[in-house]
């Protein structure tokens, strides 16, 4: 079964309205920040390890960068490992765009009873798609019903009574009660020995960094001047919403949507394939993250118009001081 998240499988197309070019006097490439410009607003994709909450690990963090500020995407229990967004400073409330993403994980379930391999396989095939799930009794959320979707669900080894597996999921799956429920629909029981996060909507397992990782790096750029292992580590901002579609909007359109206004037909200059009521990442023409809106029309609206409101701003990252008015 292919193992891709929703927003994995959405061709994004970039659709052109109009010619323009960035003037290079205000703002730069994301690539280009300095180290301490990172470190008060850049996120990092670490590897939790088990025994600590998420919020300890976030503590963690702040105590080695020498900030005051920080925030995770998606708790993980203190048990449970693996990929764990942390945004720095600034950055910070940038982590609900990741709250809603999906997720991936690899589980181990353990059986409380030997069963056929053949049933387990044919079993776990009732769990793809909408479910529905009550949450565990220790868990942040209300205890009622709830929908959630799975979207991949593929068995990577049974030995005996354990039966290692892979999950694509909607935010909000306890895989913990699919465990569970998996164990009470066999009618043997079971209960979830080992968990860890391998993607979070766009970071995954393969980038992923430790804490020793980070404050080894923070050591090497503090005291020997070295910024390339921070700079692998330390990512712009912008990494956290690749799992989103974007605008693209002319220098003239910077200022006033840095101060809150919706975004309208005259300041795109290029756009991807989006929806009414999805969330766009509104960017400037060097990839800078302006802002975040909601989507008022689907992006053929842009085609067909030359005026007319098409994203309403919900969520601005970007000084108001970066870009003066009309900078073309």
């Amino acid at each position: 079964m292919e193992e891709l998240l929703p927003f994995e499988r959405i061709q994004r197309r970039v659709l052109v309205k109009k010619e323009s070019e960035t003037n290079w006097d205000y703002g730069q490439n994301p690539e280009k920040r300095s180290v301490e410009e990172l470190i008060n607003y850049g996120i990092i994709n670490l590897n939790k390890f088990s025994g600590p909450t998420s919020h300890q690990i976030s503590d963690y963090v702040q105590k080695i960068l020498n900030i005051d500020k920080s925030g995770h995407s998606g708790t993980l229990d203190p048990n449970v490992t693996g990929v764990l967004p942390i945004a720095l400073g600034k950055a910070t409330r940038i982590v609900q765009t990741l709250l809603k993403s999906g997720k991936e994980y690899v589980c181990l379930m353990h059986l409380h009873k030997q069963v056929d391999e053949e049933l387990i396989k044919k079993t776990f095939k009732e769990f793809l798609g909408k479910i529905r799930q009550l949450p565990p009794i220790k868990s942040a959320v209300k205890r009622q019903l709830r929908t959630r979707e799975i979207y991949y669900l593929n068995i990577l080894e049974i030995q005996d009574k354990d039966v290692l597996f892979k999950i694509g999921c909607e935010a909000g799956t306890y895989i913990r009660k699919i465990c569970f429920d998996f164990g009470k629909k066999l009618e043997v029981g079971a209960q979830m020995t080992e968990l860890v996060r391998t993607k979070a909507g766009p970071f995954t397992d393969k980038t992923w960094h430790s804490l020793h990782d980070l404050k080894d790096a923070y050591h090497l750029y503090k005291n020997k001047n070295n910024e390339d292992e921070i700079r692998k580590i330390i990512l712009p901002i912008e990494k956290a919403v690749e799992h989103l579609p974007k605008i693209w909007v002319l220098d003239s359109a910077v200022s006033t949507l840095c101060h809150g206004a919706d975004l309208s037909v005259p300041g795109i200059k290029k756009y991807n394939n989006f929806n009414e009521n999805e969330t766009i990442a509104i960017l400037t023409l060097k990839n800078e993250l302006i802002c975040l809106g909601n989507g008022l029309v689907n992006h053929e609206f842009i085609k067909d118009n030359d005026k007319g409101k098409v994203i309403k701003t919900t969520k601005v990252f970007m000084d108001r001081s970066l870009y003066p008015k009309n900078s073309l």
